[in-house]
Protein backbone atom coordinates (compact mmCIF):
# COMPACT_ATOMS: atom_id res chain seq x y z
CA UNK A 1 0.00 0.00 0.00
CA UNK A 2 1.18 3.53 -0.75
CA UNK A 3 1.94 5.75 2.25
CA UNK A 4 -1.21 7.55 3.37
CA UNK A 5 -1.07 10.64 5.60
CA UNK A 6 -3.73 12.80 7.22
CA UNK A 7 -2.61 16.43 7.40
CA UNK A 8 -4.45 18.86 9.65
CA UNK A 9 -3.93 22.64 9.44
CA UNK A 10 -5.41 25.18 11.84
CA UNK A 11 -5.09 28.91 12.39
CA UNK A 12 -6.29 32.31 11.26
CA UNK A 13 -8.14 32.13 7.95
CA UNK A 14 -7.08 34.32 5.05
CA UNK A 15 -7.20 34.30 1.28
CA UNK A 16 -4.74 32.13 -0.62
CA UNK A 17 -4.11 29.37 1.94
CA UNK A 18 -5.57 26.55 -0.16
CA UNK A 19 -3.78 27.82 -3.26
CA UNK A 20 -0.44 27.87 -1.50
CA UNK A 21 -0.75 24.47 0.19
CA UNK A 22 -2.13 22.58 -2.80
CA UNK A 23 0.59 24.03 -5.03
CA UNK A 24 3.16 22.47 -2.72
CA UNK A 25 1.34 19.13 -2.72
CA UNK A 26 1.24 19.27 -6.52
CA UNK A 27 5.02 19.69 -6.67
CA UNK A 28 5.36 16.37 -4.85
CA UNK A 29 2.78 14.71 -7.13
CA UNK A 30 0.56 13.51 -4.26
CA UNK A 31 -3.02 12.30 -4.68
CA UNK A 32 -5.71 13.96 -2.52
CA UNK A 33 -8.05 11.21 -1.26
CA UNK A 34 -10.22 13.42 0.94
CA UNK A 35 -10.45 17.07 1.93
CA UNK A 36 -12.57 19.04 4.35
CA UNK A 37 -12.54 22.60 5.67
CA UNK A 38 -14.45 24.62 8.24
CA UNK A 39 -14.14 28.26 9.28
CA UNK A 40 -15.54 29.41 12.63
CA UNK A 41 -15.12 33.06 13.62
CA UNK A 42 -12.37 33.48 10.97
CA UNK A 43 -10.45 30.49 12.37
CA UNK A 44 -9.60 27.76 9.87
CA UNK A 45 -9.59 24.00 10.33
CA UNK A 46 -8.43 22.16 7.18
CA UNK A 47 -7.87 18.45 6.77
CA UNK A 48 -6.37 16.59 3.79
CA UNK A 49 -5.94 12.85 3.37
CA UNK A 50 -3.15 12.33 0.87
CA UNK A 51 -1.39 9.40 -0.80
CA UNK A 52 2.35 9.60 -1.41
CA UNK A 53 3.54 8.16 -4.76
CA UNK A 54 5.14 4.70 -4.63
CA UNK A 55 8.84 4.85 -3.89
CA UNK A 56 8.77 8.46 -2.67
CA UNK A 57 9.83 9.61 0.80
CA UNK A 58 7.29 11.78 2.62
CA UNK A 59 10.00 13.44 4.77
CA UNK A 60 10.88 16.32 2.40
CA UNK A 61 7.18 17.12 1.85
CA UNK A 62 6.51 17.24 5.59
CA UNK A 63 9.48 19.52 6.16
CA UNK A 64 8.35 21.81 3.35
CA UNK A 65 4.81 21.99 4.77
CA UNK A 66 6.14 22.74 8.27
CA UNK A 67 8.06 25.75 6.95
CA UNK A 68 5.15 26.86 4.79
CA UNK A 69 2.70 26.61 7.69
CA UNK A 70 4.90 28.87 9.82
CA UNK A 71 4.96 31.40 6.99
CA UNK A 72 1.14 31.26 6.75
CA UNK A 73 0.64 31.47 10.51
CA UNK A 74 -0.80 27.95 10.72
CA UNK A 75 -0.31 24.94 12.96
CA UNK A 76 0.15 21.62 11.15
CA UNK A 77 -0.12 18.04 12.34
CA UNK A 78 0.70 14.83 10.42
CA UNK A 79 -0.90 11.45 11.16
CA UNK A 80 0.14 8.27 9.35
CA UNK A 81 -2.83 6.11 8.33
CA UNK A 82 -2.26 2.37 8.44
CA UNK A 83 -3.95 -0.15 6.14
CA UNK A 84 -6.60 -1.16 8.68
CA UNK A 85 -7.63 2.45 9.33
CA UNK A 86 -7.73 3.17 5.61
CA UNK A 87 -9.92 0.13 4.90
CA UNK A 88 -12.25 1.14 7.72
CA UNK A 89 -12.57 4.60 6.16
CA UNK A 90 -13.42 3.07 2.78
CA UNK A 91 -16.09 0.81 4.29
CA UNK A 92 -17.61 3.70 6.24
CA UNK A 93 -18.81 5.24 2.97
CA UNK A 94 -21.77 2.83 3.13
CA UNK A 95 -23.06 4.12 6.47
CA UNK A 96 -26.50 5.66 6.85
CA UNK A 97 -26.40 9.43 6.80
CA UNK A 98 -28.80 11.86 8.46
CA UNK A 99 -29.44 15.57 8.73
CA UNK A 100 -30.35 16.90 12.18
CA UNK A 101 -31.51 20.52 12.24
CA UNK A 102 -31.70 22.41 15.54
CA UNK A 103 -33.81 25.59 15.52
CA UNK A 104 -34.69 28.19 18.14
CA UNK A 105 -34.61 31.88 18.99
CA UNK A 106 -31.11 31.23 20.30
CA UNK A 107 -29.13 28.01 20.68
CA UNK A 108 -27.33 27.32 23.95
CA UNK A 109 -24.50 24.98 24.84
CA UNK A 110 -26.93 22.96 26.97
CA UNK A 111 -29.27 22.43 24.03
CA UNK A 112 -26.43 21.29 21.76
CA UNK A 113 -25.09 19.07 24.52
CA UNK A 114 -28.42 17.30 24.93
CA UNK A 115 -28.79 16.80 21.18
CA UNK A 116 -25.22 15.51 20.85
CA UNK A 117 -25.77 13.10 23.75
CA UNK A 118 -28.80 11.55 22.01
CA UNK A 119 -26.81 11.20 18.79
CA UNK A 120 -23.97 9.46 20.60
CA UNK A 121 -26.34 7.24 22.59
CA UNK A 122 -27.69 5.83 19.34
CA UNK A 123 -24.25 5.10 17.94
CA UNK A 124 -24.12 7.90 15.39
CA UNK A 125 -21.17 10.16 14.70
CA UNK A 126 -21.33 13.89 13.99
CA UNK A 127 -19.41 14.48 10.77
CA UNK A 128 -20.11 18.16 10.21
CA UNK A 129 -21.85 21.10 11.88
CA UNK A 130 -22.89 24.24 10.01
CA UNK A 131 -24.76 27.37 11.04
CA UNK A 132 -27.60 28.13 8.62
CA UNK A 133 -28.96 31.24 10.32
CA UNK A 134 -27.38 34.67 10.03
CA UNK A 135 -24.82 35.98 12.46
CA UNK A 136 -26.28 37.32 15.71
CA UNK A 137 -24.98 40.48 17.31
CA UNK A 138 -24.35 40.23 21.04
CA UNK A 139 -26.29 43.47 21.39
CA UNK A 140 -29.29 42.32 19.37
CA UNK A 141 -30.67 39.08 20.86
CA UNK A 142 -34.30 39.88 20.09
CA UNK A 143 -37.40 37.82 20.69
CA UNK A 144 -37.91 37.29 16.94
CA UNK A 145 -34.34 36.24 16.11
CA UNK A 146 -33.73 32.94 14.30
CA UNK A 147 -30.93 30.57 15.22
CA UNK A 148 -30.30 27.33 13.34
CA UNK A 149 -27.48 24.82 13.09
CA UNK A 150 -27.39 21.75 10.87
CA UNK A 151 -25.59 18.59 11.97
CA UNK A 152 -24.64 15.93 9.45
CA UNK A 153 -24.29 12.56 11.16
CA UNK A 154 -23.57 9.01 10.08
CA UNK A 155 -23.74 5.48 11.38
CA UNK A 156 -26.20 2.62 11.67
CA UNK A 157 -29.42 3.92 13.24
CA UNK A 158 -31.20 0.89 14.67
CA UNK A 159 -33.96 2.71 16.56
CA UNK A 160 -34.96 5.83 14.65
CA UNK A 161 -38.38 6.03 16.31
CA UNK A 162 -36.79 5.98 19.76
CA UNK A 163 -34.37 8.70 18.73
CA UNK A 164 -37.20 10.87 17.38
CA UNK A 165 -39.08 10.42 20.66
CA UNK A 166 -36.03 11.52 22.64
CA UNK A 167 -35.57 14.56 20.39
CA UNK A 168 -39.26 15.46 20.87
CA UNK A 169 -38.88 15.30 24.66
CA UNK A 170 -35.88 17.66 24.48
CA UNK A 171 -37.76 20.14 22.28
CA UNK A 172 -40.56 20.40 24.82
CA UNK A 173 -38.16 20.77 27.74
CA UNK A 174 -35.67 23.22 26.21
CA UNK A 175 -37.88 25.28 23.84
CA UNK A 176 -36.16 24.33 20.61
CA UNK A 177 -37.16 22.41 17.51
CA UNK A 178 -35.24 19.42 16.16
CA UNK A 179 -35.78 17.94 12.70
CA UNK A 180 -34.31 14.53 11.92
CA UNK A 181 -34.06 13.59 8.23
CA UNK A 182 -32.47 10.65 6.47
CA UNK A 183 -30.09 12.01 3.85
CA UNK A 184 -31.07 10.98 0.34
CA UNK A 185 -31.19 12.26 -3.21
CA UNK A 186 -34.87 13.13 -2.65
CA UNK A 187 -34.07 15.24 0.43
CA UNK A 188 -31.82 17.38 -1.76
CA UNK A 189 -34.42 17.64 -4.53
CA UNK A 190 -37.76 18.60 -2.99
CA UNK A 191 -40.18 20.04 -5.55
CA UNK A 192 -43.58 20.65 -3.91
CA UNK A 193 -44.79 22.22 -0.65
CA UNK A 194 -48.41 21.52 0.34
CA UNK A 195 -50.00 23.49 3.18
CA UNK A 196 -53.06 23.27 5.32
CA UNK A 197 -54.58 26.75 5.48
CA UNK A 198 -56.26 27.52 8.81
CA UNK A 199 -53.75 28.03 11.65
CA UNK A 200 -50.96 27.02 9.26
CA UNK A 201 -50.83 29.71 6.58
CA UNK A 202 -53.13 32.10 8.45
CA UNK A 203 -53.48 33.04 12.11
CA UNK A 204 -56.79 31.45 12.94
CA UNK A 205 -59.68 29.36 11.66
CA UNK A 206 -61.96 30.93 9.03
CA UNK A 207 -64.96 28.94 10.22
CA UNK A 208 -64.46 30.21 13.77
CA UNK A 209 -64.45 33.82 12.54
CA UNK A 210 -67.63 33.18 10.56
CA UNK A 211 -69.17 31.68 13.69
CA UNK A 212 -68.44 34.86 15.62
CA UNK A 213 -70.31 36.83 12.97
CA UNK A 214 -73.24 34.40 13.19
CA UNK A 215 -73.30 34.47 16.98
CA UNK A 216 -72.51 30.75 17.35
CA UNK A 217 -68.81 31.01 18.23
CA UNK A 218 -68.83 28.89 21.36
CA UNK A 219 -70.59 25.94 19.70
CA UNK A 220 -68.38 26.01 16.59
CA UNK A 221 -65.10 26.48 18.45
CA UNK A 222 -65.88 23.50 20.68
CA UNK A 223 -66.63 21.28 17.69
CA UNK A 224 -63.48 22.55 15.90
CA UNK A 225 -61.29 21.85 18.91
CA UNK A 226 -62.72 18.38 19.32
CA UNK A 227 -62.13 17.60 15.65
CA UNK A 228 -58.53 18.88 15.72
CA UNK A 229 -57.89 16.68 18.74
CA UNK A 230 -59.15 13.72 16.73
CA UNK A 231 -62.18 13.12 18.94
CA UNK A 232 -64.82 13.64 16.21
CA UNK A 233 -64.62 12.39 12.63
CA UNK A 234 -63.82 15.43 10.49
CA UNK A 235 -66.65 15.20 7.97
CA UNK A 236 -69.26 14.98 10.70
CA UNK A 237 -67.74 17.88 12.61
CA UNK A 238 -67.62 19.97 9.43
CA UNK A 239 -71.30 19.37 8.67
CA UNK A 240 -72.25 20.35 12.22
CA UNK A 241 -70.25 23.57 12.10
CA UNK A 242 -71.49 24.65 8.68
CA UNK A 243 -75.10 24.02 9.72
CA UNK A 244 -74.66 26.53 12.53
CA UNK A 245 -73.74 29.23 9.97
CA UNK A 246 -77.10 29.08 8.22
CA UNK A 247 -78.50 32.53 7.45
CA UNK A 248 -75.19 34.42 7.63
CA UNK A 249 -75.24 37.15 4.91
CA UNK A 250 -72.76 36.77 2.07
CA UNK A 251 -71.65 40.37 2.59
CA UNK A 252 -70.44 39.47 6.08
CA UNK A 253 -68.57 36.44 4.71
CA UNK A 254 -66.64 38.65 2.27
CA UNK A 255 -65.59 40.95 5.11
CA UNK A 256 -63.16 38.25 6.25
CA UNK A 257 -60.98 38.56 3.15
CA UNK A 258 -57.82 40.32 4.18
CA UNK A 259 -58.85 40.53 7.83
CA UNK A 260 -57.16 37.32 9.05
CA UNK A 261 -53.37 37.88 9.01
CA UNK A 262 -50.89 35.46 7.54
CA UNK A 263 -48.88 33.34 9.95
CA UNK A 264 -45.45 34.79 10.75
CA UNK A 265 -43.00 34.03 7.94
CA UNK A 266 -45.59 32.74 5.44
CA UNK A 267 -45.08 35.42 2.83
CA UNK A 268 -41.28 35.17 3.01
CA UNK A 269 -41.45 31.39 2.69
CA UNK A 270 -43.79 31.33 -0.32
CA UNK A 271 -41.91 34.12 -2.08
CA UNK A 272 -38.62 32.25 -1.64
CA UNK A 273 -40.06 28.92 -2.77
CA UNK A 274 -41.38 30.56 -5.94
CA UNK A 275 -37.96 32.07 -6.66
CA UNK A 276 -36.40 28.63 -6.20
CA UNK A 277 -38.88 27.01 -8.59
CA UNK A 278 -40.97 25.01 -6.10
CA UNK A 279 -44.64 24.31 -6.69
CA UNK A 280 -47.03 25.13 -3.84
CA UNK A 281 -50.49 23.91 -2.88
CA UNK A 282 -53.20 24.61 -0.32
CA UNK A 283 -55.05 21.48 0.77
CA UNK A 284 -57.60 22.71 3.28
CA UNK A 285 -60.60 21.50 5.21
CA UNK A 286 -61.60 25.17 5.22
CA UNK A 287 -63.29 27.21 2.50
CA UNK A 288 -62.36 27.90 -1.10
CA UNK A 289 -63.34 31.59 -0.99
CA UNK A 290 -60.50 32.30 1.44
CA UNK A 291 -58.06 29.81 -0.08
CA UNK A 292 -58.45 31.43 -3.51
CA UNK A 293 -57.87 34.82 -1.92
CA UNK A 294 -54.53 33.49 -0.62
CA UNK A 295 -53.80 31.91 -3.98
CA UNK A 296 -54.11 35.29 -5.67
CA UNK A 297 -52.15 37.09 -2.97
CA UNK A 298 -49.26 34.62 -2.68
CA UNK A 299 -49.20 32.96 -6.10
CA UNK A 300 -50.12 29.46 -4.90
CA UNK A 301 -50.21 26.91 -7.74
CA UNK A 302 -52.92 24.51 -6.51
CA UNK A 303 -55.93 25.04 -4.24
CA UNK A 304 -58.35 22.41 -2.93
CA UNK A 305 -60.85 23.24 -0.18
CA UNK A 306 -64.57 23.14 0.62
CA UNK A 307 -67.18 25.31 -1.07
CA UNK A 308 -69.23 27.42 1.33
CA UNK A 309 -72.68 27.17 -0.24
CA UNK A 310 -74.45 30.52 -0.59
CA UNK A 311 -77.92 31.04 -2.10
CA UNK A 312 -79.97 34.21 -2.32
CA UNK A 313 -77.22 36.13 -0.58
CA UNK A 314 -77.00 33.97 2.56
CA UNK A 315 -75.16 30.87 3.76
CA UNK A 316 -77.42 27.83 3.37
CA UNK A 317 -75.84 25.75 6.14
CA UNK A 318 -75.76 22.69 3.88
CA UNK A 319 -72.82 20.77 2.41
CA UNK A 320 -73.59 19.41 -1.04
CA UNK A 321 -70.07 18.68 -2.31
CA UNK A 322 -67.48 16.12 -1.24
CA UNK A 323 -65.77 17.32 1.91
CA UNK A 324 -61.99 17.70 1.91
CA UNK A 325 -61.03 15.66 4.97
CA UNK A 326 -57.76 14.00 5.95
CA UNK A 327 -58.06 11.10 3.52
CA UNK A 328 -58.97 13.45 0.69
CA UNK A 329 -55.96 15.66 1.44
CA UNK A 330 -53.64 12.68 1.06
CA UNK A 331 -55.37 11.64 -2.17
CA UNK A 332 -55.11 15.16 -3.59
CA UNK A 333 -51.46 15.36 -2.59
CA UNK A 334 -50.70 12.20 -4.54
CA UNK A 335 -52.67 13.51 -7.54
CA UNK A 336 -50.66 16.75 -7.61
CA UNK A 337 -47.37 14.85 -7.32
CA UNK A 338 -48.45 12.63 -10.22
CA UNK A 339 -49.48 15.66 -12.26
CA UNK A 340 -46.11 17.31 -11.60
CA UNK A 341 -44.38 13.99 -12.44
CA UNK A 342 -42.45 13.92 -9.18
CA UNK A 343 -41.98 11.30 -6.49
CA UNK A 344 -44.04 11.67 -3.32
CA UNK A 345 -40.63 11.65 -1.58
CA UNK A 346 -40.04 15.07 -3.14
CA UNK A 347 -43.09 16.53 -1.40
CA UNK A 348 -43.19 18.45 1.89
CA UNK A 349 -46.59 18.69 3.61
CA UNK A 350 -47.32 21.11 6.45
CA UNK A 351 -50.29 21.18 8.82
CA UNK A 352 -51.43 21.52 12.41
CA UNK A 353 -54.53 19.35 12.92
CA UNK A 354 -55.46 15.69 13.14
CA UNK A 355 -57.02 15.84 9.66
CA UNK A 356 -53.58 16.76 8.28
CA UNK A 357 -51.89 13.58 9.49
CA UNK A 358 -52.71 11.45 6.41
CA UNK A 359 -50.94 13.89 4.09
CA UNK A 360 -48.10 14.48 6.59
CA UNK A 361 -47.49 10.73 6.78
CA UNK A 362 -47.71 10.30 2.99
CA UNK A 363 -45.32 13.08 2.03
CA UNK A 364 -41.59 12.57 1.85
CA UNK A 365 -41.41 15.08 4.71
CA UNK A 366 -44.44 15.82 6.89
CA UNK A 367 -44.17 18.75 9.29
CA UNK A 368 -46.52 19.45 12.19
CA UNK A 369 -46.38 23.24 12.44
CA UNK A 370 -47.40 24.85 15.75
CA UNK A 371 -49.61 21.79 16.06
CA UNK A 372 -51.77 20.13 18.67
CA UNK A 373 -50.00 17.59 20.94
CA UNK A 374 -51.50 14.57 19.16
CA UNK A 375 -50.23 15.82 15.81
CA UNK A 376 -46.75 16.71 17.12
CA UNK A 377 -46.37 13.23 18.54
CA UNK A 378 -47.65 11.49 15.39
CA UNK A 379 -45.77 13.44 12.71
CA UNK A 380 -42.14 12.73 11.81
CA UNK A 381 -41.22 16.41 12.16
CA UNK A 382 -42.54 19.19 14.37
CA UNK A 383 -41.82 22.93 14.46
CA UNK A 384 -43.28 25.04 17.25
CA UNK A 385 -40.92 27.90 18.06
CA UNK A 386 -40.15 29.85 14.87
CA UNK A 387 -42.13 31.27 11.95
CA UNK A 388 -43.17 29.40 8.84
CA UNK A 389 -40.10 30.63 6.96
CA UNK A 390 -37.97 28.44 9.26
CA UNK A 391 -39.00 25.56 6.95
CA UNK A 392 -36.38 26.91 4.56
CA UNK A 393 -33.67 25.66 6.92
CA UNK A 394 -35.03 22.12 6.55
CA UNK A 395 -34.30 22.18 2.82
CA UNK A 396 -30.80 23.53 3.50
CA UNK A 397 -31.38 27.21 2.67
CA UNK A 398 -29.09 29.51 4.64
CA UNK A 399 -29.93 33.07 5.60
CA UNK A 400 -27.02 34.29 3.51
CA UNK A 401 -28.55 32.51 0.50
CA UNK A 402 -31.66 34.65 0.94
CA UNK A 403 -29.62 37.84 0.91
CA UNK A 404 -28.31 36.82 -2.51
CA UNK A 405 -31.84 36.04 -3.71
CA UNK A 406 -32.90 39.64 -3.10
CA UNK A 407 -31.15 40.54 -6.34
CA UNK A 408 -33.62 38.31 -8.23
CA UNK A 409 -36.84 39.32 -6.41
Amino acid sequence: MNETILIHFSGQDKAGIITSLTRTLAEYNVCVLDIGQAVVHETLALGLLIEIPVGKDSGPLKQRLLVQSQELGLHVRFTSIDAASFDHWILSQGKDRFIITVLGRAISAEQLSRVAAIIAKHGLNIDRIERLSGRLSLAAHTSNANACVELRVSGQACAEDDMRAEFLAVTQELNIDIAFQRESIFRRNRRLFAFDMDSTLIQGEVIDELAKMAGVADQVIEITSSAMRGEIEFKESFRRRVALLKGLPESRVRELLGSIPLIDGAERLIRTLKLLGYKTAILSGGFTFFARHLQERLGIDYVHANELEIANGVVTGSVNTEIVDGAMKAELLQQIADQEKISIEQVIAVGDGANDLPMLNLAGMGIAFHAKPLVRESADHSLSHLGLDSLLYLIGVRDRDLYALKHFS
